[in-house]
C-alpha cells in the first residue's frame, strides 16, 4: 500500500502528485490526496475520505461516530437533535448531524490516520448535543465523556459489523464507532424555561468552528450553542425580545449582532473582525498541597457563567495551558488572543487534586471577573490555591448512578470541626444541605447519608463537601471537594 505524500513520488506503477491524482483517475485507498478536491467533487475513489496523516492526507476508509439521542428521564428517543463531534481541543470536526425519529444519529468525522489510512488509536473525540426545550451537552454537571479511536471497528464488504440500506445493498467499507458512550441522554429544561425560538447562522472568519454562540440580553440562563466545524450554529429555546448575538473564540474577534421579536430567525451571520490581540495573565499560589502540584485557569464569559454551579462553558482557546495539554501552571499563566468580553476568571477547575482555596477571609479565593477590550489584563491578585478534599463515591472519577438513599463519602481533613455539605440540582439548585456535619476521629473518609426530598429519577446531582475550622474569633473553610467531582445520576 502507497505510503501519503504531498510531493511528487512514485508508488508502485502509478504516478502520484501533489494533489493525489493518479494517472488522470482519482486517488485509491492509501494513495495521497488533497482536500480541497472535495470542494470540487470529490478528493478519493468511492466512498474513501481524504484524511490527514503525518505532514500530507492520505486516501481512506471514512470514519463514523452513530448513537442514540435520548431523553434522560423517560429514555424516549429524541427527534432533531444537533449533534456534532470535537477534538480535544474542543475544536469540531464534523458537521452537524440531526437525530432521526428513533433518536439515531451518524456523524462522517475527520481523523489522523497512519500510512495505511487506519486510524490512529490514541484519537480522542467528544460529542456537543443540542435539541429544543433540552439543556445542551455538556453542560451544568455534565461533562462529555471522551470517545476513543482505538473502539473503533471496521465494517463493511460483506464483513460481520455489514448493515444493509434499506434496498437491501451492502453499505461501504468504513470504520464505526458506537458503543454505550456514543449515546447521549439530555436532560429536559424546567417548563417555565420551554419554548422560545431558534436563532441560527454562520460565523465567518479564520477557523470559525467550535466559536461559543451566546443569545446575551434575555435574562438568566442566557441560551448558548457551539458552531460546527463550517460555522454554522443554531441557539434553541431564545426567548422572545431583544438580543445580542455574540461568539466567543480563542484567537477569532467576532462582532456581535442584535435580533428582536418573537420568531425564529435564519441567517443570523456573524463577522470577524480582526484576530483576537488582547492577552490575561496573572498568577496562582499553591499552598498546603502535594510537591510538583499543577493545575490550569480558565475563561468563562459572564453571560453563561452559572452562579450556583461556579462553573460555564470555556470556550476553545480560553484556558492555560492551551488544550489539549495537561494541567502545567504553578505560578504565572497567560491566556492570549482574548476576544473582547466579560469572564469569569477560574483557577483550579479541572481534576487535578486542587479547588480554590475556600476561606473567603483571605484574598486571593474570590472568583475574579474582568472585562476584556483590545489590550491585555492582567489580573491583579494572585488566586490562592490548595489541596482538594477527595471524593470516594458516588462521582469519584465521571457521573456514577445511584439508587434509593445515596451515602456520601469523601476523604477527612484532619485539621477540621466540622463540615458542610451540599446537593446541587443540574440547574445549580440546592436541593438538600447539612451544614453541621461532625468532624471524624478514627477513620480516614466521612461518611454522610442523604436526608433530603426523593431525587427525581434520570436526573444528575452533585454532593459538595467543605472542611470548617472554628476559633473562638472566626470560622473559617479550609478546603472543599473539586469542582467537577461527586456528580450521581438518580436510577
Amino acid at each position: 500500500m502507497c505510503v501519503a505524500l504531498l510531493l511528487l513520488s512514485a508508488c508502485g506503477d502509478k504516478d502520484v502528485d501533489a494533489s493525489g491524482d493518479t494517472d488522470g483517475e482519482l486517488p485509491a485507498e492509501g494513495d495521497a490526496c488533497n482536500p480541497e478536491d472535495e470542494l470540487e467533487g470529490a478528493a478519493c475513489v468511492d466512498t474513501l475520505a481524504c484524511e490527514p496523516s503525518g505532514d500530507g492526507h492520505v486516501c481512506a476508509a471514512a470514519l463514523e461516530i452513530r448513537g442514540i439521542v435520548l431523553d434522560a428521564a423517560s429514555a424516549a428517543p429524541l427527534e432533531g437533535a444537533r449533534v456534532t463531534a470535537l477534538d480535544a481541543t474542543g475544536s469540531p470536526v464534523s458537521s452537524v448531524a440531526l437525530s432521526d425519529t428513533e433518536g439515531r444519529y451518524m456523524l462522517r468525522v475527520r481523523a489522523a490516520r497512519d500510512d495505511e489510512g487506519q486510524p490512529v488509536p490514541d484519537a480522542v473525540w467528544t460529542l456537543f448535543v443540542t435539541a429544543n426545550d433540552y439543556q445542551p451537552f455538556p453542560g451544568g454537571l455534565r461533562p462529555a465523556l471522551p470517545l476513543s479511536a482505538a473502539d473503533v471497528e471496521l465494517a463493511g464488504d460483506g464483513g460481520d459489523d455489514d448493515d444493509d440500506d434499506d434496498d437491501g445493498a451492502e453499505e461501504s467499507r468504513r470504520w464505526v464507532l458506537e458503543n454505550p458512550s456514543t449515546n447521549v441522554e439530555l436532560l429536559a429544561l424546567p417548563e417555565d424555561q420551554r419554548g422560545g425560538r431558534t436563532i441560527s447562522g454562520t460565523v465567518h472568519g479564520d477557523h470559525p468552528g467550535g466559536t461559543l454562540v451566546v443569545a446575551e440580553g434575555g435574562g438568566s440562563p442566557n441560551r448558548y450553542t457551539v458552531a460546527d466545524a463550517d460555522g454554522h450554529y443554531a441557539i434553541f429555546n431564545v426567548p422572545q425580545g431583544a438580543h445580542d448575538i455574540v461568539g466567543y473564540r480563542g484567537g477569532l474577534d467576532v462582532r456581535p449582532t442584535s435580533v428582536d421579536g418573537d420568531a425564529d430567525l435564519d441567517d443570523v451571520d456573524l463577522e470577524s473582525a480582526d484576530e483576537a490581540s488582547a492577552a490575561v495573565t496573572g498568577s496562582v499560589n499553591i499552598v498546603d498541597a502535594p510537591g510538583g502540584s499543577e493545575t490550569s485557569v480558565v475563561l468563562v464569559p459572564v453571560s453563561v457563567y452559572n452562579d450556583g454551579l461556579e462553573r460555564g462553558p470555556v470556550p476553545v482557546g480560553l484556558r492555560a495551558p492551551q488544550a489539549p495539554a495537561a494541567p502545567s501552571i504553578a505560578g504565572a499563566f497567560e491566556i492570549p488572543g482574548v476576544p473582547p468580553g466579560r469572564y469569569k476568571v477560574l483557577a483550579a477547575f479541572e481534576n487535578d487534586a486542587l479547588v480554590r482555596d475556600p476561606d473567603a477571609a483571605i484574598a486571593g479565593t474570590a472568583v475574579v471577573e474582568i472585562e476584556v477590550e483590545t489590550t491585555n489584563v492582567e489580573v491583579g491578585e494572585s488566586f490562592k490555591v490548595t489541596e482538594g478534599l477527595e471524593v470516594v463515591s458516588p462521582g469519584a472519577e465521571a457521573p456514577e448512578e445511584v439508587s434509593g438513599t445515596p451515602l456520601f463519602v469523601f476523604a477527612d481533613d484532619s485539621s477540621e470541626d466540622r463540615y458542610e455539605l451540599i446537593v446541587l440540582d443540574a440547574y445549580g439548585d440546592t436541593v438538600w444541605q447539612d451544614l453541621e456535619v461532625p468532624g471524624v476521629s478514627g477513620s480516614s473518609v466521612v461518611e454522610v447519608e442523604y436526608g433530603g426530598p426523593a431525587l427525581v429519577p434520570g436526573a444528575y446531582y452533585q454532593f459538595r463537601a467543605t472542611s470548617i475550622r472554628e476559633n473562638p474569633n472566626a470560622v473559617s473553610a479550609i478546603s472543599r471537594t473539586e469542582d467537577l467531582r461527586g456528580v450521581f445520576i438518580a436510577r
